[in-house]
């Protein structure tokens, strides 16, 4: 039989769902496993966006739409990014997409040709990095720095611009460590895209998952509109995960040819998926600002109880719903940490080598779990260290 093509040895994978499916292999043999591998809310959808998509259905919304979204959510997108940004966004700027992942497929397809090179923030989404291999450009390794609240070093991020650099990756508040771009970072990270000559993809999708601090978007500095892709979705914030609901904000050249993507390979969105959409965008549910209030909760109680384990110390995550822990003390690479866990406390979590190479040395653990879940998570972890102690790496 012939070989597969040569670039999907360049394909990566997105380490949660193996880590998933290696826990619920555990739990059929009846083994007890906490769950906080995949960064997915516990909560359910908002009754009224459910409805509202169940209405769909049963009033005939299950035909094709327009690739680019139905003209109803285009709008309604548009008017909750002005709102959420502060600047102006047109309804014909926006496109529709199952998940907001196909809109970094889309961005990258179409903006890097072999040999361009692409800066990506390490730690970072794996999907970043799998994507710009896929399309046989070069990643560069933007570092994330615990010393630097998680943050980049603008004057790093420059030097890592060469003639080839055609495209930066962002992610605020950060996937995985909470970490946000603040108002000096934006307004650098603008100045050295426009002097460079960047295309910018911004990822937002935890926009409204902040803690501290304000949320500031790249997309929306003086002269980024031109060269940026916003990405947004509804997985998050409205805990819609399995609806596959996104979008992108475009600059006005990429549009034609990311609708044709979008065209060549899944036609459209689901149409009564976006008429959930719009319920969720005009009518704002109720039940988002109480999931945000027990994110929050969850966060305090999970870094709190992180840094009272000896050997462990996490900082505190300003936004999304990871915490992202020191555990160099232990003595241990993260991947065989992670292994440990797992199979030892019945703790499911990830390396934090899942997200780049600087992530050696940390776990991701995603708090999108209940308080109660999360208590136990706590107690075997610190059971683990207490009984194995700080042990020297094999």
């Amino acid at each position: 039989m012939r070989p597969l093509a040569t670039r999907m040895q360049r394909l990566g994978t997105e380490t949660a769902f193996e880590v998933l499916a290696k826990a619920r292999a555990l739990e059929a043999k009846g083994k007890h496993v906490i769950h906080l591998e995949v960064g997915e809310p516990d909560f359910d959808t908002p009754k009224s966006v459910s409805d509202a998509g169940i209405a769909a259905i049963r009033d005939g919304y299950t035909h094709y739409t327009p690739s680019a979204g139905i003209p109803e959510l285009r709008a309604a997108i548009a008017t909750h990014v002005r709102r959420t940004r502060g600047v102006p966004a047109e309804a014909s700027d926006v496109i529709v997409t199952p998940g907001a992942k196909p809109i970094m497929f889309y961005a990258i397809l179409a903006l890097l040709d072999e040999g361009d090179e692409a800066i990506v923030p390490d730690p970072g989404f794996p999907i970043y990095a799998s994507m710009v291999q896929f399309v046989g450009a070069r990643v560069v390794p933007l570092p994330l720095r615990e010393e630097n609240e998680f943050g980049f070093d603008t004057a790093e991020l420059e030097r890592l611009v060469t003639p080839r650099t055609k495209l930066l990756i962002l992610n605020s508040p950060h996937n995985p460590t909470g970490g946000i771009i603040d108002t000096r970072q934006s307004r650098e990270i603008a100045r050295i895209a426009q002097e460079r000559d960047l295309w910018v993809l911004s990822d937002e999708i935890y926009s409204e998952l902040l803690y501290e601090g304000e949320f500031v978007s790249p997309w929306a500095q003086p002269g980024m509109r031109e060269r940026t892709i916003l990405l947004d979705g509804f997985s998050k914030t409205f805990a819609m995960t399995g609806w596959r609901l996104g979008y992108g904000v475009f600059p006005r050249p990429l549009l034609d040819g990311v609708t044709k993507l979008v065209t060549n390979s899944v036609s459209c969105t689901a149409t009564f998926t976006q008429r959930a959409g719009v319920e969720a965008l005009e009518r704002r549910p109720h039940e988002v600002a109480e999931m945000r209030r027990q994110f929050a909760a969850r966060r305090e109680r999970i870094i709190a109880g992180l840094n009272e384990i000896d050997g462990i110390t996490c900082a505190w995550p300003k936004g999304a719903f990871y915490a992202f822990p020191n555990v160099k003390q232990l003595g241990l690479r993260s991947a065989e940490l992670n292994e440990r866990l797992l199979n030892e406390a019945g703790v499911a979590c990830l390396a934090g080598t899942a997200f780049g190479p600087q992530g050696e040395g940390y776990l991701r653990l995603s708090y999108a779990n209940s308080l109660e879940n999360i208590e136990e998570a706590l107690r075997r972890i610190g059971r683990w260290v207490a009984e194995h102690g700080p042990v020297r790496a094999r």
